[in-house]
This record gives structure tokens, sequence and C-alpha cells, in this order.
């Protein structure tokens, strides 16, 4: 359940000792039994000595549980200002929370357009009065995401935005993308490019594949994704500058990132849970909640996904969260939009699928949510390290649950593994050392 600010829960001013949890820290390689310290916000130690603890410290009994960084999101639609019927600022934060996220990014694509100081301003003070999960902002590329003009992308930093991008809409205009990492290299900020070809896209529905031919279904073409991820990664080593790709859904893109990956370009890029999980055979059913965006693609693309995020040649995985309303999602498929809620099942679903079937562990699966998104995005968090902000995660990696969308705090209930049986799910999120969510 969300945590209600009961006296029972520890408050951030109070000493907390959260033990017998298992410890798993990608940023130090630490994956063991142990006790985390947590004083006035911040990690104050790992395995402290018991005459080293504050007189006022409360305890949390972690036994058999893991506890880790909190997530970090690279890209959640939160649709407010403009579309508070599918989500608003509030309810994607319970949703975040509930996820085991302590900080989210953003995304541009509200109405207006996080194109202006005013805009981020907005995002941030009512993330701030929602108290809630860390928003951070993204802030658009190009003015109105209309991919002709460059953005006051220096105004929207000293806003607070923490990276560009017209995601999900990607970049059609080559010297604008060109211009913007090349001046982006100014502020160290990175720029988000959802890679796709407009006009090969050409507003296909569904994978380019057998399914879709069966049931004529418009095709996303998998070159869409290929060519444009070839352009994104040249201009990046053209202009040394900061470049995250993603998501990405094909085995091109893969081929692509690992081959300039070896030749030493700073790259990153990350995939969606959805696309490691489940394949274009879905779409059988003609039920909208499986047109998702990048879409399903046929297994070899999800196997091919599945050891790329597993080895390392993908950095991170981002929930995709793009929530529609119940109206929307009703309408025919091919008429239907793009979306579906992902952040109360992300961590679940890589448990599932791939931890379990032993294709990555759990301290590659929460360097790839946490630690890594953390440090593209250059945020506080994805780390135990002493000093830290204290945001963490408490996941029980046993307990089973079945998917109802109906009972999400999203506002959106459209998701791709409903009526799912998962394993693995949060018992708590703290942010500050402060319980936002509680089981």
């Amino acid at each position: 359940m969300q945590d209600t600010g009961s006296s029972n829960l520890p408050s951030q001013s109070d000493p907390l000792l959260i033990e017998n949890g298992r410890i798993i820290d990608p940023s130090q390689k630490i994956d063991r039994q142990g006790r985390l310290l947590i004083i006035e916000g911040r990690v104050a130690a790992i395995d402290p000595n018991d005459g080293d603890l504050p007189q006022s410290t409360r305890t949390i009994d972690a036994a058999n549980l893991i506890v880790a960084p909190g997530l970090v999101d690279l890209g959640v639609e939160m649709r407010e200002p403009g579309f508070e019927e599918d989500e608003t600022i509030q309810s994607a934060g319970l949703a975040a929370l509930a996820g085991g996220y302590t900080s989210v990014l953003c995304t541009s694509n509200t109405s207006p357009p996080i194109d202006s100081p005013g805009a981020v301003e907005f995002v941030r003070q009512k993330a701030a009065r929602a108290a809630g999960v860390r928003v951070h902002v993204i802030g658009c590329l190009s003015k109105n995401r209309d991919g002709e003009q460059m953005a006051e992308l220096g105004l929207l930093a000293e806003a607070g935005a923490v990276a560009f991008s017209d995601a999900p809409r990607s970049v059609p205009n080559d010297a604008l993308l060109k211009r913007a990492l090349d001046y982006c290299r100014m502020f160290n900020l990175p720029i988000f490019d959802r890679p796709e070809v407009p006009d090969l896209a050409n507003q296909g529905v569904a994978h380019d594949g057998r399914t879709a031919l069966i049931l004529g279904l418009k095709g996303l073409p998998t070159e869409a994704e290929d060519l444009a991820v070839a352009r994104d990664v040249r201009l990046a080593e053209a202009t040394s500058g900061r470049l995250h790709v993603g998501p990405v859904s094909t085995m091109g893109a893969v081929d692509m990132i690992r081959r300039v990956k070896s030749r030493g370009i700073d790259v990153t890029a990350s995939v969606c849970p959805h696309n490691l999980c489940l394949s274009d055979q879905e779409l059988r059913s003609f039920d909208a909640r499986f047109k998702v965006h990048p879409p399903l693609r046929s297994e070899r693309h999800v196997e091919t996904l599945q050891q790329a995020v597993a080895d390392g040649t993908i950095d991170a995985i981002q929930s995709g969260h793009m929530p529609r309303s119940r109206e929307k999602k009703m309408n025919d498929l091919d008429l239907s939009p793009f979306g579906a809620a992902t952040l109360e099942t992300t961590l679940a679903t890589i448990n599932t699928f791939l931890i379990k079937s032993g294709t990555m562990n759990w301290l590659s699966a929460i360097e790839r949510l946490s630690t890594s998104p953390a440090r593209i995005a250059g945020v506080a968090g994805g780390t135990l390290k002493v000093g830290a902000v204290a945001d963490v995660v408490l996941i029980d990696p046993n307990r089973e649950w079945t998917v109802d969308g109906k009972q999400f705090y999203s506002r959106c209930n459209s998701s791709t593994l409903d009526g799912h049986t998962l394993t693995g799910e949060v018992a708590m999120t703290l942010i500050n050392g402060e319980t936002r969510y509680s089981r």
C-alpha cells in the first residue's frame, strides 16, 4: 500500500538501520548479506559496528529481501500538462514508487511541450508538491518538438533540464542533431534520441514481419530504426557529444551499437522490458494493449536484445511508460495509440524473464535499472556508497503476483502483461531515507 506518513514508519530525521538483507550495489560490486545505516537522508555506512549506531536508531528487518539503490528511469511520459486523462505527475509518481523507482526523467511531449524555462519549472514545482518520486526534466531538443529549430537549450539547462530530446518523436533533421550534439558539450548534458526514420516508419502499427502480413497490419520495418541508429552514432563520433539512443528494438541496432562501442565511441543505449519478453505473436489477438512503441518484434530480435542487455551492449533498461487512457486504448488496433503502463511491472518482468532464466543475475539487473541510468542522466542515485543520497528499494525476489492493470496506481490500466503471473515485488521504496512506499 502507499505510505501515508504513519508515525510508525521511519522518517528522514531518524537514523535508520536496514538489517538482515542482501545488499546489492553494482557501483561497488557488492552482493552480500549486510546492514545499511542511513543518517540524515544519506548512506552513513555498510555493515556498521553496533557501537557506531546512534542511540535513536530505528531498524527495518529486510530478511529474505534485496536491498539495492532505487531504480532510475530514463524516460517516463507523465502527460501533464495537456493530457491529464492519461496520467498526471502525481499518479505517475505513485506508480513509479510502487515499481521501486526513486528517480524518473519526465519526457518533453506534453502540451505545451517542455521547450521553455517556464515549462521546466512547472513540472519541477508540481513534482515537488507531490512529494513523491524524484522527477528530473527532459527539455525539448527542438522548438515545439517540430524538428526544425533548436530549442533554447542553454535556458532549459539553467531552468534545470538534465537532458534534451523530442522523444518519442525522433529527430529527422540531421543538421539540427549535429549542431545540438556540438552545442550540448558546453553543458555536458546528453541528448536522447528514439531512433526512427519517419519516412520508412510511415505510420506503421506493428513489426514489419510475417505476423503483420497475415493480420493485414501496416508494418514498421526494422530498417527505420537501424538507419537512424547508424546516423545517430556517426554524428556522436563526429562531435564527441553525449548521445543516448533508445529504446532500441532491433538486431541491426544492437549490432551497430556493439561495433561503435568496440571503437571507443561514447554512446549509450536502452531497451524496454516488453521488448525483452514478448514477440509480435501477441498481436494475433488484435488486442491494442500489445501496440507499443518501439513495437514488439520477432523472437530473433527478442533473443538478441536479451543477450545485448546481459552482456552490457545495451546499458540500461527503461520502463517505456507511455500511459494512454482506457477510452483511447479501447479503439481498434490500427486506430489505437501506441502505449502501455509499465512502471509497476518492469522490475518483476526482468526478474521473471531474465534473472530466473539465468540470462542475467541480480547484480547486472540492478546495474541496468539503477546505476547505469543514473550515470547516463547525470543524476543522483544508483549507488549505496557512503555519503550518497539514501534512495533505496527493498525487493522481495520470490513473491509471486498476478498483473491486474485495474489495480495500478497509474491512470493507465493497459499492460502487455495483464493476467501474467510475475515473480518479484517491491516491498519498500525510500527516498532520502524516508519511506515513500510500503507494500
